[in-house]
């Protein structure tokens, strides 16, 4: 936690020495066009289908019709997105999940989730396909390979949930080797992203359980914005919640072309059936609709409350926390 203290600390200083907003487009245009609010937006790793509405908001101008002049700015290994935004190096930043927002909110950093872009974390655990392995709780005792960052968030729901202890925890490095090396092994992953790669390498298909599906509370793909921009420029915050929903139905249910065009040229790495298989899982687990068929980008008190419950029950944070200094519906279709 001394990090985000850290973060609390830069944030302080950030706005005793600048105004809020300052990052706004200040060069005249010189003529009647209106100038356009700049929001350079870092999203959480490398250019991806889990990040396509935004991607394709961009390629519609559905930002730009809203006076915004948005720059995604493209995560990967060691990018922090608080730190760039304590920093002033953006404007407004993607939270990959409800326990980093929940931190920054117990450590006093003015920051709050605005928008919620995936109803369900599309975290999952994976498995060999061994007729032994039917639910999660059939994990249990199992080593299963997890990154620094996850032991700290959905495997506090899990021990939780299903009992499962520390012991079988493993380091995860992002490379499924081990897995695949090993029939009893687990490992996390994305429902839209391992699970493919596993079976495109290996020619096994495994088997895969959805965190969200069994009761995992959290949200996912959440934007975060700045005390101080909400403050100064509550317009430029809604402008950016209401593109960013339509570019997701738009990417989910449209053409994605142009969008799958500008993350391949962010990443071109990127290969376009990876594309196409992660956007039909976020349509099939409906990753983004969720289940209760809210507005896309919708938040609720009773869900982070939900949240808080679990983790707080854990010792994670203490119940005295006010959840609700996490996030902000203001910005939210009512």
């Amino acid at each position: 936690m001394k990090s985000l203290r850290l973060l609390a600390v830069a944030f302080a200083a950030l706005l005793a020495a600048c105004s809020p907003g300052q990052k706004e487009d200040a060069a005249a245009t010189g003529g009647s066009q209106p100038q356009r609010t700049v929001i350079r937006f870092a999203t959480d790793w490398r250019a991806q289908a889990e990040h396509g509405g935004f991607y394709q908001a961009l390629a519609s101008g559905e930002y730009a019709r809203r006076g915004l002049d948005v720059q995604i700015v493209q995560g990967g290994p060691g990018v922090n997105v608080p730190q760039l935004l304590a920093s002033g190096a953006v404007e407004m930043g993607m939270g990959s999940n409800s326990f980093i927002v929940m931190n920054l909110a117990q450590e006093g950093v003015p920051v709050k989730a605005v928008a919620a872009y995936m109803q369900k974390d599309p975290q999952v655990l994976i498995a060999h396909p061994d007729p032994a392995v039917n639910s999660i709780a059939d994990l249990k005792g199992r080593p299963i390979l997890l990154s620094d960052a996850s032991v700290t968030a959905f495997w506090v729901w899990l021990k939780a949930k299903y009992g499962f202890t520390d012991d079988q925890v493993r380091k995860y490095t992002f490379n499924s080797a081990p897995f695949l090396a090993d029939k009893r092994v687990v490992q996390q992953g994305y429902v839209t992203s391992e699970p493919y790669t596993i079976e495109k390498a290996a020619g096994l298909k495994p088997k895969v359980f959805l965190l969200a599906d069994e009761g995992y509370p959290g949200y996912a793909t959440m934007v975060l914005a700045p005390d101080s921009l909400i403050a100064k420029n509550p317009d430029a915050v809604r402008a950016f919640v209401e593109a960013s929903a339509k570019g997701w139905n738009d990417y989910l249910n449209g053409d994605a072309s142009a969008a799958d065009a500008l993350i391949r040229k962010d990443n071109p790495e990127m290969t376009q059936d990876v594309l196409d298989q992660a956007r039909a899982k976020l349509k099939s687990y409906r990753i983004v609709a969720g289940d209760e068929n809210l507005p896309t980008g919708a938040m609720t008190d009773a869900r982070w409350q939900a949240f808080f419950d679990v983790a707080s029950s854990q010792g994670v944070y203490p119940k005295s926390l006010d959840p609700k200094r996490a996030y902000t519906l203001q910005f939210l279709p009512k």
